[in-house]
């Protein structure tokens, strides 16, 4: 594989569609990467090139990422062309770290696994990044022919999986597989309650409920490497082997990953289109929805705490990333279109009950910051475990999509 210069496309060849049986072998490649650095710069790079030796489960009709979200993004453009072939934006556990007191000036290595359909011949993978300016640029472009380069297999780690709510062709599905994490050795018993009610949990809250014709959930179970304390705080429950999270998985169709870990300690966390985390404690059915929100659609939290590390990460001169939040920067890029004409902005605080949305409008007090970012309502699941707000469904409802349409 060969580093490459960057370059960039024009946006006729970004706008076109993709023919997916012309481009690619129905197969699914992998790819290992190491993130290192912190707050000052950080270099990223394929460390491992496997045949995930499945078939592409993802949708075989809408390759191109429609979202401009996540902190960076996995590009795949033919070779010879230049022409855009397949996208996605992500993010990962570096760019909380980077906010962090540690990140500010130590460096550390940060996993990435990305899942991406095999080309037939020779492409150019580029891993993208945001500059100062929120916008994202090349970062590491590398040359990659199917037909030449040697991958590597690898064996499923996990100790088997259920598939019983398996129910439609994976190309038009969203297919969410749930990684039990502390269940080796459980009774049959123990194990069956918490998928069920995992697979409740999930499909409890809407948009999921609506749409549970469109999705496939399958169940694990493995060592994911979860932790509580990540970054200092008690509930938020990460995992830093992400490899390993992907071994467990083995050849199982993932557009979403949920972890599940086998305790009743309050916590769980998300990274967009990474993984979410939940426990088995008694608020699950709230905790769960809340981290899809983050790993499914990309939203951000609309509550505040200016006690952490990372408060002050959307007040900036430029708008956030998330369709959710608002520093008014850039508001017509939001929900403005949605509000009921004559809102005025910032909207006033209104009573409203905790399990109603309330008025639409532009709320301050979201992204953990009291003052300078704005939400959409007065309650939603992104906050306090409310609803989702229309802003909020949304945009899940698109991304959805994405996978089902």
């Amino acid at each position: 594989m060969l580093i490459l210069a960057c370059f960039f496309l024009s946006p006729c060849l970004r706008a076109q569609s993709v023919d997916f049986d012309r481009w690619f072998t129905g197969g699914t490649l992998r790819l290992d990467c190491l993130r290192e650095g912190s707050a000052q710069g950080d270099t990223v790079w394929v460390e491992h090139w496997i045949d995930r030796q499945s078939e592409w489960f993802g949708s075989r009709t809408q390759l191109l990422d429609p979202f401009d979200n996540g902190d960076y993004r996995v590009v795949m453009r033919d070779a010879v062309t230049g022409r855009e072939l397949y996208s996605r934006g992500y993010s990962n556990l570096f760019r909380e770290y980077k906010d962090t007191p540690e990140g500010k000036t130590v460096k550390a290595r940060f996993e990435e696994t990305l899942l991406v359909p095999m080309p037939k011949g020779k492409v150019l993978i580029t891993l993208q990044k945001r500059d100062g300016s929120m916008r994202l640029q090349d970062q590491t472009v590398v040359e990659f022919d199917s037909q030449q380069d040697s991958l590597e297999k690898r064996q499923m780690l996990g100790d088997g999986w259920d598939d019983d709510v398996v129910q439609h062709p994976v190309s038009e599905s969203l297919d969410v597989v749930f990684v039990m994490q502390g269940f080796k050795g459980v009774s049959y018993k123990e194990w069956t309650d918490a998928i069920y009610r995992m697979n409740g949990v999930f499909f409890g809250k809407e948009p999921f409920k609506s749409h549970i014709d469109e999705i496939n959930t399958y169940f694990v179970s493995g060592d994911a490497g979860v932790e509580y304390n990540t970054f200092g705080a008690d509930r938020y429950a990460m995992t830093f082997k992400v490899w390993q999270l992907h071994d467990v998985l083995g050849t199982i169709p993932c557009d979403h990953i949920i972890i599940v870990v086998n305790n009743e300690k309050y916590g769980g966390g998300a990274i967009y289109n990474f993984y979410s985390v939940t426990s088995l404690h008694k608020m699950a059915e709230s905790v769960l929805p809340h981290e899809l929100g983050h790993g499914i659609g990309g939203l951000a939290d609309e509550y505040v705490d200016e006690d952490l590390s990372y408060a002050d990460l959307h007040r900036t001169k430029y708008e956030p990333l998330e369709p959710n939040i608002t520093n008014l920067v850039d508001f017509k890029s939001k929900w403005q279109s949605l509000l009921p004409e004559g809102t005025p902005v910032p909207t006033p605080k209104v009573e409203v009950p905790r399990t109603e949305n309330g008025p639409l409008g532009v709320y301050e007090g979201a992204g953990y910051s009291s003052k300078g970012v704005y939400r959409p309502a007065m309650h939603c699941m992104m906050r306090d475990y409310a609803p989702f707000c229309p802003v909020c469904r949304e945009r899940l409802e698109a991304v959805i999509g994405l996978y089902t349409e």
